[in-house]
């Protein structure tokens, strides 16, 4: 990988893993060379070219008879809410949004642990060790935020977004599972979104879109959507 503001950057090619996504696949991933200290800036482009991180894993998919993970990313200047959208919007505009620290804190720890308990039930997440929670979400050379969703003085959620030099990048949101009726999730992109059009960020990056996987689909309601596909940026028609 090159650019013109950066030295070539080597890639590596992991050994062949069972797919977290996909039951029965194989995955294979790539990643850049673990010598090379990401930040904030290096980060910046390497998710331009399809890359994600989980902690301080930098990755992208590059399997050799599957291309299901998609990555995709939304025009904020062109998205549009759909209905069911703007009812939600409506529906949480009584709630408190602000930055905090990215670092431990209990009362993020607890509704954690409550969201994966109800949510993920027996998929080996759901009982985290508080050590390593907060390594799941950080990285020491990315400039990452935690945004608390408050009704009151109640925590209802927490998003987790990097900030970058063209954009944010929702890397993962946890909500209590007793307020489903408010699709806190689907909030919390909604308020990415703008709040990237308030900062004047171009683009809101959602990961990896998996037609096939009922957990990885519902990026698809963000319309427009741009994926990346052979090495460029294009928007794509997710019902297709």
């Amino acid at each position: 990988m090159t650019s013109p503001t950066t030295r070539t950057l080597a890639l590596y090619s992991g050994t062949p893993h069972p797919c977290s996504y996909l039951p029965g696949r194989t995955a294979t991933t790539l990643f850049p060379d673990p010598r090379v200290a990401v930040d904030t800036h290096l980060y910046s482009q390497l998710i331009d070219h399809g890359f994600r991180r989980s902690g301080e894993h930098i990755y992208r998919p590059h399997c050799q008879s599957c291309n299901a993970c998609i990555p995709v990313r939304v025009p904020v200047a062109a998205f549009q809410p759909n209905r069911a959208q703007k009812r939600t919007w409506q529906r949480n505009k009584d709630l408190q949004v602000s930055r905090v620290a990215a670092t431990r804190n209990e009362e993020h720890f607890t509704l954690y642990r409550r969201y994966l308990a109800t949510r993920h039930p027996g998929g080996g997440m759901d009982d985290p060790d508080p050590e390593h929670y907060l390594s799941f979400f950080t990285h020491p050379r990315i400039d990452t935020a935690f945004y608390e969703f408050r009704l009151g003085g109640d925590l209802l959620a927490v998003a987790v977004v990097d900030h970058l030099e063209q954009g944010l990048s929702a890397v993962y949101t946890f909500f209590d599972p007793d307020h489903t009726a408010r699709s806190l999730g689907v909030y919390a992109v909604l308020w990415q979104i703008d709040e990237a059009r308030r900062l004047g960020l171009p683009w809101v990056y959602l990961g990896y879109w998996i037609k096939e996987s009922p957990k990885m689909r519902y990026k698809s309601q963000y319309r427009p959507l741009e994926a990346y596909l052979d090495g460029y940026w294009s928007t794509i028609d997710p019902a297709l």
